[in-house]
């Protein structure tokens, strides 16, 4: 997927569709002088409905469909007809999109399974037809009600891509390259920082049969939750991963402080993410002869499992996936 057709963030503006009036109608037939009320009630607006597509991965179809209408409700007419329900104005979006307030802020939906549908804006009731007012002492009510109203609201649609192994990083520590060398996905690798500036998702076959999807997200800095960098813009990509999986590169200076720089600004982005299982990845291991290898694992105090692989060289990256296989069952 280009770069240019990634989106994961919208704003919409919805309205729903009104409801039709009543009618005020009597009935008229030949030899019937004074026929009763027959005021049919009016038609429901349409609503405004999220549906989960398993088809769509971004929501580049909403980017210049950005004002959403559902259709009005018709009067109702005489001879008690209803007037017709007006058509439901369907958004389609991808598993994984929420959907909040843009003024407030507030949650509103989420999507989270194929086929599932949520009503973010309720179309307005049709009103009653004059039929529904006749009494006993008020046998030609000459009142119907009007429709209720449409609702509209702007909403924000975030895409939160759903993965089993988030890979967590700081720009240029190989996580594009692990990704390509590991699934059939084609990220764009260079030797510079910040090569990859939208997600990256790929599916990891293990031993023949079974398989994981796995997320590259851009690379974090330190201040990313205060906006440095790429900043918090992607950092929500990860929230739905089983599994974090932290890579430094073997040539920083202190692997131990450069992950614990990456787990604080995950924390201070959103410390429910510091429950989700970790495995710690030192990359470009290629570059370690045995006894920096074993320097280096003296050196670490983590209460994680960690390994050293190599993409480019192809080392340790079947332990790796048998790890978070283990980690996932």
């Amino acid at each position: 997927m280009s770069n240019s057709n990634f989106i994961d963030y919208v704003k919409i503006y919805c309205r729903s569709g009104a409801g039709g009036a009543g009618s005020v109608h009597f009935h008229r037939e030949k030899f019937i002088e004074k026929g009763g009320p027959d005021g049919g009630d009016g038609g429901r607006g349409g609503h405004v409905i999220l549906r989960a597509n398993p088809q769509l991965w971004t929501l580049l179809h909403l980017k210049y469909h950005r004002h959403i209408r559902a259709e009005n409700g018709e009067n109702g007419a005489g001879a008690r007809c209803t007037g017709a329900q007006g058509k439901d104005a369907i958004i389609e979006v991808p598993i994984g999109t929420v959907a909040r307030d843009a003024e407030t802020g507030e949650f509103l939906a989420e999507i989270t399974e194929g086929g599932q549908e949520i009503i973010l804006l309720r179309g307005g009731r049709g009103g009653l037809g004059n039929d529904h007012f006749k009494s006993a002492t008020n046998q030609t009510p000459y009142h119907a009600q009007p429709g209720e109203p449409s609702l509209e609201q702007t909403v924000i649609l975030e895409l939160k891509l759903l993965a089993d192994v988030g890979l967590v990083g700081f720009p240029n520590a190989g996580k594009s390259t692990l990704l390509s060398v590991v699934s059939a996905a084609k990220p764009e690798i260079a030797d510079y920082p910040f090569t990859t500036l939208v997600p990256n998702l790929g599916v990891v076959s293990y031993r023949g049969f079974q398989s994981f999807v796995m997320a590259d997200i851009p690379g974090i800095i330190e201040g990313a939750a205060e906006g440095r960098g790429l900043g918090i813009r992607f950092l929500r990509h990860i929230e739905r991963n089983a599994i974090l999986l932290f890579m430094v590169s073997a040539e920083s200076a202190d692997i131990q402080k450069d992950y614990q720089t990456l787990l604080h600004e995950l924390e201070k982005y959103n410390p429910e993410l510091l429950d989700k299982k970790r495995i710690l990845a030192i990359t470009k291991a290629d570059l370690l002869d045995e006894e920096l290898h074993q320097l280096i694992a003296q050196e670490l105090q983590l209460d994680i499992p960690y390994l050293f692989i190599s993409a480019v060289a192809q080392q340790g990256i079947q332990a790796l996936k048998d790890l978070i296989m283990q980690e996932l069952s």
